[in-house]
């Protein structure tokens, strides 16, 4: 079994790994540490959990700490820019952690604070910065920084910035980066505009590739109450009296639903808060810091918030609105099940979302099991979905899978989803 020796890093990385108390690398790691640490470029295609952080975070601050260079006012050695602010936050927590024995300073820069502290960084230089696109161009044009120094540049969750249309904001970043530099870009998932980006980036890289989007962790128990639109809040109270969902992480399609869903949820005696663009940086960071600690029991997201959670735990995703993209169903419920654990996937699916469910089902590459036991089964969304599916493929499994009893997956795997296995690094 690989160890973190074995892939090359320096006495303090293993240190600070140590103390982090992970002990087996994950496959991006082991795949991406090594070509990263001898300078290589890299394109890894992974999601979000399997380790892409530390994969690289620990080689980026290894040659750091090996080129002993203290970077001049307003200049940066590496950049990692990515789109969201708690993935900005979460990669920096990330660097401290790993370079706590390492001389080397850092900063994040993101939008929605006061620009002050950050700028007071930049004007001694660092080390390492991590930032989301607008702030960062901003800074830029300002005056407070320049990327002419740049060592080592990190494209991280480039599927995303397309998405949230940041690839323009991007080239203007990559334009003022010098041309002898060290690039990794990682993407979930390779649509043509991001291959050609890639392209245009990275010279004779390094490929690592892991978790491909069209599989979903099998030890993630999957389930779909069909449901009528209207009764979906009362659907999400009944299931939550089960106190074997000890933490869940909860998706809406708009910020204004992740809003109603919260409140409703509060004002029913469960401790849960919303988090989306709409909301400032502080009370963001806040809802995240109560849903890791445990004294928020449930988290209602949107997909692009989601992308910067990161919380070990999470006992269950409950999909509120099922994502009109199929990848995006992958993304969301593979935040639970980490770290060796196992977990619970709940979607409601009404009528209107039936043709998404089945582009899922397609992508996922099996049929999604139907729980019927619940007051609020709605035959029509069902029948909308199962008379196109094809016949399951093990026998003696009825079409759609069986229903497995009201609540069955809260209560067959409640309480313990983070125990068992070794700790990976994030």
């Amino acid at each position: 079994m690989t160890s973190f020796t074995d892939l090359g890093l320096i006495e303090p990385l293993l240190r600070a790994v140590a103390s982090e108390g992970y002990e087996t690398p994950t496959p991006i790691q082991v795949g991406a540490i090594p070509p990263l640490a001898e300078g290589r470029d890299l394109l890894g295609i992974a999601q979000t959990g399997t380790g892409k952080t530390a994969a690289f975070v620990l080689p980026i601050l290894q040659r750091l700490a090996a080129g002993n260079v203290r970077p001049k006012s307003r200049t940066i050695r590496a950049l990692v820019l990515t789109p969201t602010r708690e993935l900005a936050v979460q990669i920096a927590d990330s660097a401290r952690s790993y370079g706590r024995n390492l001389k080397l300073t850092r900063a994040t820069i993101f939008g929605g604070v006061g620009q002050n502290p950050q700028t007071q960084a930049l004007a001694r230089g660092v080390d390492l910065v991590v930032a989301t696109p607008g702030r960062l161009l901003d800074l830029m044009e300002q005056g407070h920084l320049r990327l002419d120094a740049v060592e080592h540049f990190v494209l991280d969750e480039a599927d995303r910035m397309l998405d949230m249309g940041f690839l323009p904001a991007v080239r203007r970043i990559v334009a003022a980066l010098p041309t002898d530099r060290q690039t990794a870009l990682f993407s979930a998932t390779m649509p043509t505009e991001i291959e050609k980006l890639a392209g245009g980036l990275l010279r004779d890289p390094a490929r690592v590739a892991v978790t491909p989007v069209s599989s979903t962790v099998d030890r993630i128990n999957q389930r779909v109450l069909f449901v009528e639109k209207t009764n979906k809040r009362a659907l999400l109270a009944d299931l939550l009296r089960d106190r074997g969902i000890a933490r869940a992480l909860v998706f809406t399609r708009t910020k204004h639903g992740a809003n109603k869903v919260a409140e409703q949820l509060a004002k029913g005696g469960v401790r849960a808060d919303a988090i989306h663009g709409n909301k400032s940086q502080n009370a963001r960071q806040r809802a995240l810091d109560g849903f890791r600690s445990g004294d928020l029991r449930v988290l209602v997201a949107t997909d692009i918030a989601a992308r910067g959670i990161d919380v070990d735990g999470v006992t269950h995703v409950i999909n509120f609105d099922l994502p009109n993209e199929p990848e995006s169903y992958v993304h969301r419920i593979g935040r639970t099940a980490r770290a060796g654990a196992d977990g619970a996937a709940i979607s409601f699916c009404d009528s209107e979302e039936a043709p998404w469910l089945r582009d899922i089902e397609k992508v996922i590459g099996k049929q999604v099991p139907v729980d019927p036991a619940h007051p609020w089964h709605d035959e029509a969304a069902a029948a909308a979905v199962t008379s196109r599916r094809k016949p399951a493929g093990r026998p003696g499994q009825a079409p759609g899978g069986a229903g497995r009893g009201r609540r069955s997956g809260g209560s067959g795997n409640g309480g313990g989803f983070n125990g068992g296995g070794r700790r990976r690094a994030a």
